[in-house]
């Protein structure tokens, strides 16, 4: 398959205007515009006042989600998950969600708050993602490359999963921590490869560097070959928690208890990767994959380390978002403090230790 290696600026551009128009959709679907609501068909409570039981999602190939082991394990009850396709971009994930093509999506903090501040109707329930001492995204290079400071990284192509997101976040934190000016940071061209190919682009050298991480990371590694340049865990410190699925507010207000069934379930999922062993982990993977039969290859799943989420039950935290503060202003998404009450609330996941006032929003 062909890769399409997307500039950066021509992306950034997309993106802004694509959340803007999801906020903009959004405002129609939740005006009754979009038609009414059933539970057959997601988006609402159903006639007479009861809950969808049914919750659409992206799913992501050859893996397998949160979302997805909570079902297995039994942790979602009488919900039941429906596949509409996949997606191995986190902003596209969201977007979905804000145009009531999904009920739950997930994505970098960030391009959280990209899509919230740009007026769309979602909030933050749970974090799903993050980073730890086994469980962290690299930024390789070949082990031959004269690349070895991010100065060298000029006029170079990095390649990552999707733009606006984690990791030209902290590519370009990386890049300003190393001294670099804004105008030599936007000489470092961010190309879009899908995940699966980005080894195969590094190493064909279609690309200067690639961005890895989890499983996809831990088969390169034992290939040989790579070697990191910088790591996310080590520009920002861990661990900590990256990414949050959302839900419409909509959603959250008709469907209160599908909704708690649903954080909830996520938590239980991320505790259950926690303390259940490296072995056992994989083998449930490798069974969910083989039961959805959607011709996708568990080789991959053998390298799975960690859950990598850092808080208890992925309950969130004000600084998971101030983390990213000066990223979001310099990149122009915020201006001013972010106001975290808006941006999410740990109220649905049962699982959330009780917070001071000041970090919870429940």
């Amino acid at each position: 398959m062909k890769n399409l290696l997307l500039p950066r600026t021509s992306i950034s551009a997309a993106a802004t205007a694509a959340a803007v128009a999801a906020a903009v959709t959004v405002s129609l679907v939740v005006s009754g515009c979009g038609g009414p609501a059933t539970a057959e068909a997601g988006g609402g409570s159903a006639a007479g006042g009861r809950e969808v039981k049914t919750v659409r999602y992206q799913g992501s190939p050859n893996n397998v989600s949160l979302l997805e082991l909570a079902e297995d394990l039994g942790y979602l009850g009488d919900v039941k998950l429906e596949w509409v396709s996949n997606t191995t971009s986190g902003p596209q994930s969201i977007q979905s969600v804000a145009t009531n093509q999904t009920d739950v999506g997930g994505a970098f903090t960030g391009a959280v708050i990209k899509l919230i501040e740009a007026g769309a109707p979602v909030q933050a329930v749970i974090n799903y993602y993050g980073e730890d001492a086994q469980t962290f995204t690299g930024y390789y290079v070949e082990e031959g490359s004269a690349i070895r400071t991010a100065r060298d990284l000029i006029g170079k192509k990095i390649a990552v999963n999707t733009l606006g997101a984690h990791h030209e976040a902290v590519i370009t934190t990386h890049l300003k921590n190393s001294g670099l000016t804004p105008d030599e940071i936007k000489q470092v061209q961010l190309v879009v490869v899908p995940p699966n190919e980005t080894e195969v682009a590094l190493r064909k050298k279609q690309v200067d560097a690639g961005t890895l991480g989890g499983v996809l990371q831990a088969r390169a590694l034992a290939e040989g070959g790579v070697r990191a340049l910088f790591t996310d865990i080590g520009v920002l410190g861990g661990p900590f928690d990256a990414g949050q699925y959302v839900l419409r507010k909509d959603f959250l207000a008709q469907n209160p208890e599908t909704s708690r069934t649903v954080v909830t379930g996520v938590a239980k999922a991320i505790e259950w990767e926690r303390t259940t062993g490296r072995e056992g982990v994989i083998a449930k993977f490798e069974e969910i994959l083989a039961k959805r039969g959607r011709n996708e290859s568990p080789e991959a799943l053998k390298y799975w380390k960690s859950v990598g989420v850092a808080s208890t039950g992925g309950q969130i935290q004000d600084n998971d978002f101030t983390r990213w503060a000066d990223y979001l202003k310099s990149a122009g998404i915020v201006t001013g403090e972010l106001d975290t009450n808006k941006l999410y609330t740990n109220e649905f996941n049962s699982l959330a230790a009780t917070a001071s006032a000041s970090t919870s929003k429940g």
